[in-house]
């Protein structure tokens, strides 16, 4: 999740309290108004998460920035735009996001995912991926008779990748069935039954059935799987572990509110 780090105040507060026609917390006055210095820091803070090096010329930008801001809303407010009913709806929904969006970073701040915790999403991930990765291909075909016909033809020699031609799977028919490589789990159960149960190079003598049609199947190879390092997928399993967290919390609240 994006943070919202402040990092702007130091060097950019300093210019604006050399101003002596300022008070300290003001950032410029437009027609009489003040401008906030705060906004001119959670504008460069906005700028620094993006990675923008801070410099005169970027504090001179957002300081320009926020004043075209003010005398646009003076405008805006000269008119009565702020008080039409759409107006202030859209602008009590963008204060909400914002107030939303701090509550969940201070949540995920205070309550962050051990390395223990991570560990373990690791270790079960790379347990369902088994200790192998296969590569099958396969045609997936209406009716069983269908399939029968199919394996009839690879057993008079007609390549598996002619016979694919005629596959109701349209992302793996133009590749002659191939499926690339993949772990049992990213299949339906009877589908990664028989390629597993499958010698490199053969292909099903019986059609395969699943919720999708009726299989025919072979395998091209077999190899180790080879994980990635844990040091090198942890952050995205903080991600992932941080969303899930975020997900049952929002969920435990909504159950426990009153809604009439």
């Amino acid at each position: 999740m994006k943070q919202f780090p402040s990092r702007l105040a130091v060097t950019l507060l300093a210019g604006f309290l050399a101003l002596p026609a300022l008070a300290a917390d003001s950032l410029a006055k437009v027609n009489g108004v003040a401008i906030p210095a705060a906004r001119a820091e959670a504008m460069m803070a906005e700028q620094r998460a993006q990675g923008v090096p801070e410099s005169e010329q970027l504090q001179g930008a957002i300081r320009e920035e926020l004043v075209r801001r003010e005398v646009l809303a003076q405008e805006a407010a000269k008119k009565g735009l702020d008080k039409k009913a759409d107006v202030q709806a859209q602008m009590d929904m963008a204060r909400q996001a914002i107030l939303i969006r701090a509550y969940l970073q201070e949540y995920v701040r205070t309550n962050a995912v051990s390395d223990a915790e991570l560990q373990k999403e690791y270790d079960a991930i790379k347990g369902r991926m088994g200790d192998k990765e296969y590569l099958p291909r396969h045609v997936l075909v209406e009716t069983e008779i269908e399939a029968k016909a199919i394996i009839a033809r690879l057993q008079n020699g007609t390549p598996f990748a002619e016979v694919a031609k005629e596959s109701r799977d349209p992302g793996s028919r133009e590749r002659g069935g191939e499926l690339g490589w993949s772990n049992p789990g990213m299949f339906v159960k009877p589908f990664a039954d028989a390629m597993v149960g499958l010698e490199k190079g053969k292909y099903t003598r019986t059609p395969v059935k699943s919720d999708f049609g009726y299989h025919v199947i072979q395998l091209d190879d077999v190899r180790a799987v080879q994980a990635p390092p844990f040091e090198e997928v942890k952050p995205q399993l903080q991600q992932r572990l941080q969303q899930q967290m975020v997900e049952r919390h929002v969920l435990e609240l909504r159950e426990k509110a009153k809604v009439e």
